[in-house]
């Protein structure tokens, strides 16, 4: 895993051959693996790490990466923009995203 990235499409490839194949995505109840059809609650998730990246025309295209390993063994990717907790996500989740 390296310490940073040129590109958001750069990180995604390498982490995924890092074995973090996993799309989630986030969702009232916390994230979700659609493809797996499984939800998991902020309690079972360690974000491993996290880039941030920052849109080169216009600050509001600005993105994160979560790097995220789940309870039961599962490794995947969360890409989120900045500011979307504006929704219904869990206090619990806006906690285990927190930047710091």
């Amino acid at each position: 895993m390296e310490n940073s990235y040129i590109s958001l499409s750069e990180a995604i490839n390498d982490l995924k051959k890092e074995g973090y194949t996993e799309d989630f995505n986030l969702c009232d109840a916390g994230i979700e693996n659609k493809a797996k059809k499984q939800i998991h609650k902020a309690v079972d998730l360690n974000v491993v790490k996290y880039y941030r990246f920052e849109g080169e025309t216009n600050p509001d295209d600005s993105t994160i990466l979560y790097v995220i390993e789940t309870s039961n063994g599962g490794k995947g990717l969360l890409v989120d923009a900045y500011g979307v907790y504006a929704g219904n996500v869990s206090r619990e989740m806006i906690e285990k995203l927190r930047i710091q």
